[in-house]
């Protein structure tokens, strides 16, 4: 009867490596997505996901955008995601002004949130006046509504973040095929 015992164990080893090498496929691919919107879209970050009022009522807090980088000049009235030197959190706000100095080849934008009162000066870099082309991640080119409430509520309370992950990884390690 031994035998049983060591092949009963060795069929649970088989399913429990299988189930964390299918957690690591998964994990995997979901990079190789990434990576693959990243070339595609020719931003760092293609989606993004809107975090505040400011630009209310086109796009609300929880809302998720799609990103897009081009070549082409960025004009006044596109909805624009930059970063500012420093600081952590992209920011989506729209191009009111733009400065193009060809003499150099540069571009000096300014932003500012449909829902705000003042430009975004007030936000930028001490002694920053515009923003230049390396500032911007991409230009916004389409929506999905309120699907990204669920980013804010495990980025505002990270213990919905830990239950989430803790609640899937148990599942992908318990589950019999």
């Amino acid at each position: 009867m031994d035998w049983v015992s060591d092949t009963v164990k060795s069929i649970q080893l088989r399913q429990t490596l299988t189930q964390f090498v299918t957690l690591g496929m998964v994990l995997s691919s979901a990079l190789i997505m990434w990576k693959g919107l990243m070339c595609v879209t020719g931003s760092e970050s293609p989606v993004v996901v809107v975090i505040s009022g400011s630009m209310e009522p086109g796009f609300r807090r929880g809302d998720i955008l799609f990103l897009h980088m081009s070549k082409d000049p960025i004009r006044a009235g596109e909805i624009v995601v930059f970063n500012i030197d420093g600081k952590d959190i992209p920011i989506v706000h729209r191009v009111i002004e733009v400065h193009e100095r060809h003499d150099i080849e540069e571009t000096y934008i300014l932003t500012k949130g449909d829902n705000n009162d003042v430009d975004d000066r007030v936000m930028y870099n001490r002694g920053q006046r515009w923003l230049q082309q390396h500032h911007i991640m991409g230009r916004a080119v389409g929506i999905l509504p309120y699907v990204g409430w669920a980013t804010i509520i495990m980025t505002e309370k990270p213990i919905v973040k830990y239950i989430v992950i803790g609640a899937l990884g148990l599942l992908v390690l318990t589950i019999k095929e």
